[in-house]
């Protein structure tokens, strides 16, 4: 069905070899028989966790990131280690930054923030039965957690304070379940 868009790799080689991403530079085949080149960074996957209160409230963090020099109101979230499950991804991640544990987990959706430059997926969760505990930063991470009204959240994207789209789209997909609109679909 898709075939006339395709794009067929020729060769690959590895252009930078980091400690956490990895870029690729391919030799493709367009669907017309001509060649180009495709740089793309290698992401190991990461997860997200909307983290809901019994009150409707939804546990946030404030972080700074230095590619765009200033802190971002953020879900917590985190990379996925090799081997590593995604659920139990999330349920460290929630742990190791907010110090909050939780009895009901929902997988919410996949997305893929940056098609054309990173192969970087994204899974998203909702977690409730939240329960206070201690963080556990990893060395070299600084976040503030606080809690918000959905209501705050959605005004935030409204108004441009929250860019992030991992958190721009968990925002959409919370109204939507708190307001009973939407189900998610089971994970694949």
């Amino acid at each position: 069905m898709d075939a006339h868009l395709k794009e067929t790799q020729k060769d690959s080689r590895q252009v930078y070899d980091g400690h956490f991403l990895k870029v690729q530079q391919d030799t493709i085949v367009l669907p017309d028989g001509k060649e180009a080149i495709r740089e793309y960074i290698r992401h190991p996957g990461a997860v997200a966790v909307l983290p809901l209160f019994d009150d409707g409230s939804v546990l946030m963090e404030r972080q700074f990131r230095y590619p765009l020099d200033r802190v971002f109101i953020e879900f917590p979230a985190g990379k996925i280690d090799p081997g590593e499950d995604t659920l139990a991804c999330a349920k460290r991640e929630l742990r190791e930054e907010t110090g909050y544990t939780a009895t009901d987990w929902q997988y919410v959706c996949t997305i893929h923030n940056a098609i054309a430059y990173s192969d970087e997926r994204l899974l998203l969760y909702v977690a409730r039965g939240l329960k206070e505990g201690e963080r556990k930063l990893d060395d070299g991470e600084f976040l503030d957690i606080y809690k918000a009204p959905l209501a705050e959240l959605l005004e935030q994207v409204r108004n441009g304070q929250i860019t992030d789209v991992k958190t721009v789209i968990g925002v959409f997909w919370l109204e939507k379940i708190v307001n009973g609109d939407w189900t998610p679909p089971p994970q694949p």
